[in-house]
């Protein structure tokens, strides 16, 4: 029988194998990985210098093992060039592979806007292992660094780097930090903490040049102010990975379209993780993530299940002003409302049923997430 082929050996790929071994040991699977396939945890990349790891050090299980544990053939440094759904086919950097059942689980992309100016292609960006490890040995002798982005990734790495020592310049067009998650109210409480660790922000402009200076480079803003930084990271977001998908003739719009049972237009593929749009939406974050891959794993092995997504807090991981959010949509009907306030905010965002649907929780309120998570769908009065 041909095997399960799974694309992709991050969190997605290897989620779904375990999950899929744990009701059936002998199907067999076949992962394609675009790197070595070693196992590690992409969100402990953004703080791992406060963990004291190295790109070596983040590595939790290498592939060999990860291969042996899971009971899999593991193809490294592979990557799919075409999918013939027609003939359950595969053209691959290492021949023609069969498959009975596909999962896509590639990832995304990090999102490079255009630069003008001669060091353009100089700026830096981190979405997997390989990266980190460029990153790094960039970082080394580095004092000024310039982070093009005041998202969630943006922040943790600002709050990293600073931490260790590191002088931190934060550009954002948007108006205040994690402005894509939260209100003005909740997002402004990181400005302090992290200025004092050394943190610069420019908010409501962008970077529109990098050009060599005598001593590493000199940034541009939209807004006319020149910057110097030593090493500059982008971090303005992922783009999932749909091309393969959509030359296959796959249905595919922000991400790879598929059902609830993680089901795209071909009914032998599958997609999970960051390339997925699930019914409509993007779940990028962990939970998500592990979520799915149970109830895809239960689909692979005969009972074909749906994954069902419980309230999922996204806890931010800039230990200077701990964050933990439970995004809403942004034309969610409803507003944010503060119920407490003090070294750190709790806020509610509350429906047009006066249920609480979302919340925001900073600083001394941060670990109440639990405690928060319970009470959605619950009228704050309840």
């Amino acid at each position: 029988m041909a095997p399960i082929v799974v694309l992709g050996s991050g969190l997605a790929g290897y989620s779904a194998i375990r999950e899929l071994r744990k009701l059936d040991r002998d199907l067999p699977v076949t992962l394609l990985s675009r790197d070595g396939g070693d196992y590690y945890s992409k969100p402990m990349l953004s703080n791992a210098l406060a963990q004291r790891k190295d790109a070596a050090g983040l590595v939790l299980v290498p592939a060999a093992e990860m291969a042996e544990q899971l009971g899999i053939e593991l193809r490294a440094h592979c990557e799919a060039s075409s999918i013939d759904a027609t003939n359950k086919c595969l053209q691959t950097a290492q021949g023609e592979l069969r498959y009975s059942r596909l999962l896509l689980a590639l990832g995304a992309d990090a999102i490079r806007i255009p630069l003008q100016g001669d060091a353009a292609n100089c700026v830096m960006s981190v979405n997997d292992h390989g990266d980190y490890a460029r990153f790094r040995a960039a970082l080394h002798g580095k004092k000024r660094i310039a982070i093009m982005g005041g998202g969630l990734i943006g922040c943790e790495f600002a709050n990293d780097l600073a931490s260790a020592g590191h002088a931190v310049s934060v550009i954002d067009p948007g108006p205040y930090p994690l402005a894509s998650l939260m209100p003005e109210q909740a997002g402004s409480r990181l400005l302090v903490p992290l200025a004092a660790l050394g943190v610069d922000w420019y908010f409501n402009t962008s970077v529109g040049s990098v050009d060599a200076a005598a001593s590493g480079y000199t940034l541009t803003l939209a807004n006319g102010v020149s910057l110097h930084a030593d090493l500059v990271l982008s971090a303005v977001g992922l783009r999932p990975r749909i091309a393969l998908a959509r030359e296959a003739g796959l249905a595919a719009n922000r991400g790879v379209a598929v059902d609830a049972r993680l089901r795209s237009s071909d009914p032998d593929i599958y997609a999970l993780g960051d390339c997925a749009e699930i019914e409509g939406r993007v779940l990028p974050f962990v939970l998500p993530i592990m979520h799915a891959a149970r109830a895809l794993a239960r689909t692979l092995a005969g009972e074909e299940t749906q994954a069902v997504f419980p309230a999922m807090p996204v806890v931010v991981k800039t230990p200077a002003h701990p964050v933990a959010v439970l995004p809403v949509a942004r034309d969610a009907a409803g507003s944010w409302q503060t119920l407490a306030s003090g070294d750190g905010i709790k806020m509610a965002f509350v429906d047009e049923a006066g249920r609480m649907s979302g919340f925001v929780l900073t600083g001394q309120y941060a670990g109440e997430r639990s405690e928060m998570t319970k009470r959605v769908g619950m009228s704050l009065a309840g």
